[in-house]
């Protein structure tokens, strides 16, 4: 018993060992513009949230209430998989005085994180990653899809000096619009970040989240601004607001988040 104990302490100082020597905690939120950084082999990430949104259109107003969650879990030193959801949902819509509420849990996302290549701040060559995603039709009620809508994204991040960066992220879906008829819309999206400390980045950010025609739901845009700070190496706190900048926005949204890493 006394030599199994010793094993075993020995391999718990070794996992801490070579975990203190990682980069702290890099998220894929609170910002649009995932990051092109994997979580590594063996790792585990938790990065959930609350979410609000409120819209206006016309005589109408719609109140929406979500959990986004983003499961990531490393398998190599380049790739991770992936399990994404808006979660629980609750939706209040109002019209010309009759309030209609609906509850249910939206659909999950499969896919996958290849980084293909790490950052070099001295030679302006940006970390850059592929996502490769499907949408399920698993959710519940008005909050359902149609089928499954694979999505591919590219994500490239240029670290800069003054603890400035950038990142840029261009992508394709699939999707069906109300008539069943199936379209390929574009994503377009660009962040600026700022280090103030160790601890706390700042980020102002340009998200064209659903580029495409009106009859496939049109152009969902938004100016989102919000700060991330590191409680350890391992916990990261964030909070984000968004202002729609389309009709087919929502007005206002904002969100405050929690993320772990094991």
């Amino acid at each position: 018993m006394k030599t199994r104990s010793v094993l075993t302490a020995g391999l718990m100082a070794l996992v801490a060992t070579a975990h203190a020597d990682e980069e702290p905690l890099a998220t894929d939120r609170p910002d649009f513009v995932e990051s092109s950084d994997v979580v590594g082999r063996g790792r585990v990430q938790l990065e959930t949230s609350l979410a609000w949104d409120r819209d206006r259109q016309g005589g109408m107003r719609v109140r929406t209430a979500s959990t986004p969650t983003l499961l990531r879990m490393g398998v190599s030193a380049q790739w991770e998989l992936r399990l994404e959801t808006d979660g629980r949902l609750r939706q209040h819509t109002t019209e010309a005085g009759v309030s209609v509420r609906e509850r249910g849990w939206s659909d999950l996302s499969v896919g996958a994180k290849w980084h293909q290549q790490d950052g070099d701040e001295e030679r302006g060559k940006p970390g850059i990653a592929w996502l490769m995603h499907v949408d399920v039709d698993s959710g519940s009620g008005v909050f359902r899809g149609q089928g499954l809508r694979p999505s591919l994204r590219m994500v490239a991040e240029w670290e800069l000096a003054g603890g400035w960066s950038v990142g840029v992220m261009p992508g394709l879906y699939r999707d069906r619009n109300d008539d069943g008829r199936r379209y390929t819309g574009a994503i377009l999206a660009a962040v600026v970040g700022k280090s103030l400390t160790e601890q706390t980045r700042v980020f102002v950010e340009l998200a064209g989240q659903q580029l495409t025609s009106a009859r496939n739901g049109g152009r969902v845009i938004s100016l989102d601004a919000g700060v991330a700070y590191l409680l350890s190496r391992d916990l990261q706190l964030d909070l984000a607001v968004a202002r729609g900048l389309t009709a087919q926005t929502p007005d206002f949204s904002w969100t405050v988040g929690l993320s772990t890493r094991f």
